[in-house]
């Protein structure tokens, strides 16, 4: 049988790779989309964002609530949408997750891997010679999503003159940061490069950050600009790169090591709580604490008071975004819950900052 072409969507946390799977299931022109989602955390937050992304068959359906929108399929963990995609999250279970997506590879079309924002894509790619899935699979194309406010801005990567500069000064310089060696590899493992939020800059700052990235990619590797990560799937598939056949050309700062561990100290702290709250307090609140500690990413759904549509929040740096994207379900405990990606981040430490100082405000009023 043919081989189930494969497309890896990576990029650092926050950059809007969600975003770009859920506008492709929603026009997937007739498409069967497997998506996998690795997760960086206990709390499925995208794999959620990515179930509940209104799929459905007829304009009247898209008003029912997610759990509508799709049912149970051969595993626990992978469930089929309303228009035949499936969408799954995977966390320490890809080999036999993938195992048993390619036993039903006949019905799909093709399969989208969602990397975690800290995750590297190469030894992804290279999971793709293993007997078990080489004959079955092939990696179609990697595709890397930047934040071009954030890289305007001088984050993630620090300010771009700045490097620029030093780069020039000394060829041989290599203090890069655990961060900056992540979003150098993405970038070297490309095959087309989305930059997002473009909207947020001017001409200037758009023209500055597309010349910078030109420099960082392979010669050939596209950079396209994209708004809500509306993208034409025809964009987005069909590379037939077959990556992990020629992975010698896509270089990375870890294709010496035996394994790689820069990124031990980086961890997800998890808040469940039926607490409720108000949304710019809950705002404020994550504003302040990223300010304090080295928090990267902030994401998750939130209770609200009086409202009975959840709200999903998240966050990079001090820009926060926030929607209400369906109602809460009968089934469902309406609780918030929330997702800190960091540096050392002590899980107590951020529940009492939070939970304390909301319970502190409500007090107060």
């Amino acid at each position: 049988m043919h081989k189930i072409p494969v497309t890896v969507v990576t990029g650092f946390l926050g950059a809007g790779k969600t975003t770009v799977l859920r506008h492709l299931l929603q026009n997937n022109q007739g498409r069967r989309i497997a998506v996998l989602v690795n997760e960086f955390g206990e709390i499925g937050i995208d794999g959620d964002l990515l179930r509940a992304c209104q799929v459905c068959d007829d304009e009247a359906g898209a008003e029912d609530s997610a759990a509508s929108n799709f049912t149970s399929n051969f595993n626990s963990n992978i469930v089929e949408l309303t228009n035949g995609c499936l969408c799954c999250t995977v966390q320490e279970e890809f080999l036999p997750t993938m195992q048993e997506l390619l036993t039903r590879r006949d019905q799909l079309d093709c399969i989208l891997i969602e990397t975690s924002g800290l995750a590297l894509p190469k030894p992804l790619v290279q999971a793709f010679r293993w007997p078990e899935i080489r004959n079955a699979a092939t990696v179609d194309g990697v595709i890397t999503v930047v934040d071009g406010e954030a890289l305007a801005a001088g984050q993630v990567v620090g300010d771009l003159a700045a490097l620029e500069a030093q780069r020039q000064a000394d060829e041989s310089l290599e203090h890069e940061t655990p961060i900056e060696e992540l979003f150098e590899d993405q970038l070297a493992c490309a095959d087309l490069v989305l930059l997002t939020k473009v909207d947020q800059l001017d001409a200037a700052s758009q023209t500055k950050v597309q010349t910078w990235l030109q420099q960082q990619v392979t010669d050939g590797v596209k950079i396209l600009s994209c708004h809500q990560g509306a993208v034409h799937p025809d964009v987005l598939l069909g590379f037939n790169a077959a990556v992990e056949d020629h992975l010698d050309s896509r270089p990375s700062h870890h294709d010496h090591e035996a394994e790689h561990d820069h990124d031990d100290d980086i961890n997800a702290v998890q808040i469940i709580t039926e607490q409720m709250f108000e949304p710019e307090r809950l705002i404020g609140l994550l504003k302040l604490l990223v300010q304090q500690q080295e928090i990267y990413r902030v994401k998750g759904f939130v209770a609200v008071p009086g409202k009975a549509m959840r709200l999903v929040l998240q966050g990079v740096g001090q820009r926060f975004d926030s929607f209400y994207d369906r109602p809460w379900s009968a089934a469902e405990l309406k609780q918030t819950r929330l997702v800190l990606i960091g540096h050392q981040l002590d899980q107590a430490q951020m529940e009492s900052s939070i939970l304390g100082a909301a319970t502190a405000g409500a007090g107060a009023r």
